[in-house]
């Protein structure tokens, strides 16, 4: 008889196991040395080059294999298929960013007989999980003579942390909101405190400017042009007795990014043009030239179509998966979720017809049709898959880069891996989830 109810699989009931540890040792080891859009890009680069993929701005579009950066912090990815560009592409499009704190272009101060670099943090965080952690600095500075020096803390053995008030001390600072807790304004970075000798003033200032000049070469003006992110220090790891889970800063929304790279780099010649598009900003709305709404889709897209009135007819014949995490269902917190309509941790790629908040407001609400198709997809190609909202109705919301795509006229759907603690310092995925990412990804540029 026909199974007439709907009922999700597990992703350990169904896949390998030696394949879901094989694809989370390599995340593991990447998630540890990649830690901002720009390490996701080199990386990302070197690995393209040892698939034999060129680059479009150095050796032209004739390849099958091919990609473009974009001021290193975005990167688009194509595979041309059997059948020509003109009759559209398949696009899994994911974020490189990920929350964090930014250093204020003039950061370094002296108070209190203590050394702190000033701070603003990026995207949505919850500020009280970001103080007395270890953080690292890392990315670039441009000096003053247009050279460019690449900061990575971690790797030179420099730890920092943002100090709290302690509980002795702090009874009128807990009762306060969870979110005024710790005012943006407080999340200063403690960076020294040794006084420079023979110094009047400043003392301790002048001491780390000197380190500073020793370590890399800069002083304090060059740091009006750099972009420096505190980022949690550390490897990512496995969780549990059954090392089921991968604990890691930047889930959201490297483990998209991770699983497009890897399943196109998987396809050896796919139906129709396979494209994956890797951008920067989307924790800020998606604002900016390397974010979503930047022109180098189209402007690199114009390397193999001719016109606009053209582009604009492959898109209509074009689809994609925007990858993004969804939230997993927490028995700590049920009163935020409505179960039958949550995402489960261990039970696959999440479909997420719609997202935004408020009625749907700011949403791209994929078509019946195309949700279909994907449901089909995956079911042949026994991809474990199901279907998730974030949180009640009227609880919350959020929003990806799905509806940016939507409104080129190409049918859109999020899908990706769900996660605990989204946001956080550290958030937490399903090793099988990964498995199902990447495969899900991989049949869709192939396949669909």
């Amino acid at each position: 008889m026909e199974e007439l109810s709907y009922k999700e699989k597990n992703v350990w009931d169904v896949y390998n196991e030696k394949e879901i540890e094989e694809i989370s040792k390599d995340y593991i080891s990447f998630m540890s040395r990649v830690k901002t859009e720009r390490e996701f890009v080199k990386e990302a680069e070197k690995l393209l080059k040892q698939e034999g993929f060129s680059n479009i701005d150095e050796e032209g579009v004739h390849s099958d294999k091919l990609y473009r950066k974009f001021k290193e912090k975005a990167i688009i990815i194509f595979l041309k298929g059997k059948r020509g560009i003109e009759e559209g592409f398949n696009l899994v499009t994911a974020h490189l960013d990920s929350p964090r704190i930014d250093l204020k272009q003039k950061p370094l101060y002296e108070d209190g007989k203590l050394a702190f670099f000033e701070t603003h943090y990026y995207g949505g965080i919850k500020k009280y999980q970001w103080v007395t952690i270890p953080l690292v600095l890392r990315g670039v500075i441009v000096k003053g003579d247009g050279g460019v020096v690449e900061i990575n803390t971690e790797n030179d053995g420099y730890f920092f942390t943002i100090p709290d008030l302690l509980p002795h001390l702090g009874r009128k600072q807990m009762e306060k909101k969870a979110k005024e807790v710790i005012p943006g304004e407080n999340l200063n970075l403690l960076v020294g405190s040794k006084p420079l000798k023979d110094e009047k003033e400043e003392k301790i200032k002048k001491n780390i400017l000197n380190m500073l000049k020793e370590l890399y070469g800069i002083k304090e003006e060059d740091f009006i042009s750099s972009e420096l992110s505190l980022v949690p220090a550390g490897e990512a790891r496995e969780v549990g007795f059954d090392r089921s889970f991968i604990l890691s800063y930047g889930h959201d929304d490297r483990i998209c990014s991770y699983a497009a790279l890897k399943g196109i780099m998987s396809i050896d010649k796919p139906e129709k043009w396979a494209v994956v598009y890797l951008v920067d900003k989307e924790e800020i709305g998606s604002e900016g030239n390397t974010s979503a709404q930047s022109m180098f889709f189209e402007e690199t897209l114009f390397n193999f179509v001719k016109d606009y009135s053209s582009l604009l007819s492959i898109y209509l014949k074009s689809s994609v998966l925007s990858g993004d995490v969804n939230a997993a269902f927490d028995p700590n917190y049920k009163e935020v979720f409505e179960p039958k309509n949550a995402a489960f941790i261990n039970q696959g790629l999440v479909i997420t017809k719609f997202t935004g908040s408020g009625g749907k407001y700011h949403s791209n609400d994929a078509t019946a049709e195309f949700v279909g198709k994907i449901r089909k997809l995956f079911n042949e190609e026994k991809v474990v898959w199901q279907t998730g909202e974030l949180g009640k109705v009227d609880e919350g919301g959020g929003g990806t880069v799905a509806l940016y795509f939507a409104r080129k006229g190409m049918d859109v759907i999020d899908c990706g891996p769900a996660v605990l603690s989204m946001h956080a310092p550290f958030e937490v995925a399903s090793k099988g989830d990964l498995y199902a990412s990447f495969h899900g990804y991989k049949v869709f540029l192939e396949k669909f």
